[in-house]
Formats: structure tokens, C-alpha cells, sequence
């Protein structure tokens, strides 16, 4: 049997960009967290570049630039780029949460998988989901 690290923590979680800091404005309004910490593009980089991150709810997010970022489909489709991860977000009124994330610059998943779950699309593309 293998023996067990003295510690290891969960941290945070990265997600990739094509505009991090952006991306990082958005979840910090949609959480009500704060971005924490901003780093601008390095040189030879586009402008929208960099990184970012957000502390919501005692739990903190990464953005960082992806040069070349195609953004995930879902549900996935045969030969496209693939979701590979997703934020589940918990919510204590699907409706008016639902709405928030339309109004914070959200969009709404054509296919919606169950009653009591909303999946929606960051400004990147990422998919998401809001569920009670």
C-alpha cells in the first residue's frame, strides 16, 4: 500500500481564455466575489491577454490566456473541441438565478438536460450550470 503525502490541498481551479481578465470580471459579478489579483498581458502579447483571479464563496478561480483558444461546443459533437470540464453552480432559486446570468452577459444552452438544471455559456464560450 502505497503511504500518503504529508498534505496535499485543493486550491483553485485554472480555466484557459482567450480573455482572462474579462472573463474574470464576469464571474466575480455572477458569484459576487472580488477579482483578487490582475496581471496584464506580457510583452509580444495581445492586450487581452494575461491573468486573473477571483475569490467567490471562500473558493478561488484562475483565468489564464490561451492563444489558441477555440471555445468548447456542448453537447459534445463528433470532431469539435471537446468540454472537457464545466462549473456546477448551486442556487437556491433556479429562476432569478437564471436571470442574473443572462443579465451578467451570460447565454442560455439551446439544450437544457434536466428540470432543475440550466446550463448557460460564459462570454468565452464555456459551458456552466446552475442547478437547486
Amino acid at each position: 500500500m502505497r503511504s500518503r503525502p504529508a498534505r496535499i490541498e485543493w486550491a483553485s481551479v485554472t480555466i484557459g481564455a482567450p480573455a482572462p481578465r474579462e472573463l474574470a470580471a464576469f464571474y466575480a459579478t455572477l458569484l459576487g466575489g472580488e477579482v483578487t489579483a490582475s496581471e496584464p498581458a506580457r510583452p509580444g502579447e495581445p492586450e487581452q491577454a494575461g491573468w486573473a483571479q477571483v475569490r467567490a464563496g471562500g473558493r478561488t478561480l484562475n483565468f489564464e490566456y490561451e492563444r489558441c483558444w477555440s471555445a468548447p461546443v456542448w453537447p459534445a459533437r463528433p470532431g469539435q473541441q471537446l468540454a472537457s470540464q464545466h462549473l456546477d453552480l448551486y442556487v437556491a432559486d433556479l429562476a432569478a438565478a437564471s436571470a442574473w446570468a443572462l443579465e451578467c452577459g451570460a447565454r442560455l444552452a439551446e439544450e437544457q438536460p434536466q428540470e432543475d438544471v440550466r446550463v448557460f455559456f460564459d462570454p468565452a464560450g464555456h459551458p456552466f450550470c446552475l442547478f437547486t
